[in-house]
């Protein structure tokens, strides 16, 4: 069963910890453009994620569209998987794991 927008947003906004400009001064970094899948254009699926999480923020909820609703159905899951596989025991400040998540949104530092 899919979840209602209203349970979307109260895991997004749960999970979801990076401000709008935070994000996109992470996004311009080189570790965040090292990490992640290509999703076929020289861009990471996840770095691309980013972006759109940045727009979807700057969004006020009752303006959100069904696919901007779906990204973030999308970005809950894959933070939540992600997070689940647990980071390294060192350094974690410093990880892949991290950067990747912080692409979509989500510093592990921030609790």
């Amino acid at each position: 069963m899919a979840k209602s927008h209203d349970e979307i947003w109260d895991e997004w906004s749960g999970l979801v910890n990076m401000a709008p400009k935070e994000l996109e001064d992470w996004l311009e970094t080189e570790e965040s453009k090292s990490v992640g899948w290509d999703s076929g254009d020289g861009e990471a699926t996840g770095h691309k994620s980013g972006k759109r999480i940045v727009e979807i923020k700057q969004t006020r909820k009752a303006d959100l569209s069904d696919d901007q609703w779906d990204h973030m159905g999308k970005v809950v899951g894959y933070i939540k998987r992600h997070k689940a596989q647990g980071g390294p025991d060192e350094d974690m400040e410093h990880s892949d794991w991290r950067y990747s998540l912080m692409n979509w949104g989500h510093d592990p530092k921030k609790g």
